[in-house]
């Protein structure tokens, strides 16, 4: 059960990257004038990784509840997702998005079992 845990804490995190990246891709490639295209790439990645680190990281600022956590983590993940969807990544923003919520079903798997 641990190589298990493990491995799923490297899918989680390598997720929490890949939706960074695409919130700055997502940012670049909006119909704007280029300061508005910069800020979006700068900003959105940005303000996804201080409300996760506020609230959704192991070492979070401010420890929510469990379900105050996977909101976080719904509102972060379904940006990106939401994002390769308006980039014409429709299946990619599927997959993205299933990938995540079997992450996040197997880290709360893994935890309870863990807990007995």
């Amino acid at each position: 059960m641990n190589f298990l845990r493990h491995v799923n804490d490297l899918l989680a995190f390598l997720l929490e990257l890949a939706a960074l990246a695409v919130l700055g891709y997502w940012g670049l490639k909006t119909d704007s004038a280029v300061p508005v295209k910069v800020a979006l790439a700068v900003g959105a990645p940005l303000l996804a990784a201080i409300t996760w680190g506020l609230f959704a990281s192991p070492k979070a600022t401010i420890a929510l509840p469990l379900i105050g956590v996977l909101v976080v983590k719904a509102l972060v993940f379904g940006s990106a997702a939401l994002a390769l969807h308006a980039l014409g990544n429709r299946a990619l923003a599927t997959s993205f998005a299933v990938i995540v919520v079997i992450n996040i079903a197997i880290a709360l798997t893994v935890k309870s079992v863990g807990d007995r």
